[in-house]
């Protein structure tokens, strides 16, 4: 049993390999955000506000209500230049907020 969880790969690392195969570097950096959302965002705005896809530098957020989509345009900047100092290049051009099923 030991060894068969010594063989075992964490999924995050083999879609990191598979993405680095077709994606761009910065897309595949990209994914890096999932790991870093809940702890750069707070525990209030996770619990209300979930990356949900990227493209070209601009992340779509997944909102639970018009409210936060509201309050997080307040706390753009201040959120993309968090991320970008977690993934540790400026990655994240744009926030797009949208109402959305937070997962989770």
């Amino acid at each position: 049993m030991n060894k068969k969880k010594k063989d075992l790969t964490h999924i995050a690392d083999v879609l990191n390999s598979a993405l680095a195969r077709y994606r761009p570097a910065q897309d595949t950096q990209m994914t890096r955000v999932w790991e870093v959302w809940d702890k750069v965002v707070g525990e209030s705005v996770c619990m209300n506000a979930k990356p949900c896809s990227f493209k070209n530098g601009e992340l779509i957020v997944n909102v639970s209500s018009s409210t936060w989509i509201y309050q997080l345009k307040f706390l753009e900047k201040e959120m993309i230049e968090k991320i970008n100092c977690q993934l540790g290049s400026p990655v994240i051009k744009k926030l797009k907020f949208k109402i959305g099923k937070i997962l989770g």
